[in-house]
């Protein structure tokens, strides 16, 4: 699915606006307290593809999971996230087709620093090969409550591997 010309925002050199900055923190800040990984998605407009202007928060799904069946779904959302496949797809059908591509998947990591973890890798490439969507990937780290770090992560094809991408604030 891999489209650099399409989508432009897999090679990372984003800027993301402060405003959604500061909501990805505040997002991230909220789900710590509810000991959990905070999720989502950013999108921009279709005509400026690396740029993005707004935040769309989605549900974790995974300590509702573990409760549910703690056998089948033995880790909680302190340790990762799980996001509806079908309103994530929903979102990235509708928001392309209204010209305002969803461009970064968002999570946060408490008390791990912000780094792209195998599971991180494994479930963005459902696995395949590469990444399913062609999407950026955005880990904020929160510590103790506190935002810390934050950093873009891109998909390498010839090192088959995630990198850290160029991020900008404005």
């Amino acid at each position: 699915m891999r489209d650099v010309e399409k989508h432009p925002w897999i090679n990372g050199k984003l800027t993301l606006r402060a405003d959604v900055v500061a909501r990805v923190d505040e997002e991230a800040r909220a789900a710590y307290a509810r000991d959990e990984e905070s999720c989502g998605l950013l999108v921009g407009p279709g005509e400026e593809p690396l740029v993005v202007d707004e935040i769309v928060p989605m549900e974790n799904r995974a300590n509702k999971l573990h409760r549910l069946d703690p056998e089948t779904y033995p880790r909680t959302g302190r340790m990762y996230f799980d996001i509806d496949p079908l309103k994530f797809e929903r979102a990235v059908r509708d928001r392309s087709a209204a010209g305002r591509p969803v461009k970064v998947l968002y999570h946060s990591h408490l008390d791990a620093g912000a780094y792209f973890s195998e599971t991180d890798a494994a479930a963005t490439t459902m696995g395949g090969d590469e990444p399913t969507y062609d999407l950026a990937y955005l880990v904020t780290s929160v510590r103790e409550g506190t935002v810390d770090d934050r950093k873009l992560f891109i998909w390498d094809p010839e090192k088959r591997t995630f990198v850290e991408g160029e991020l900008f604030i404005a």
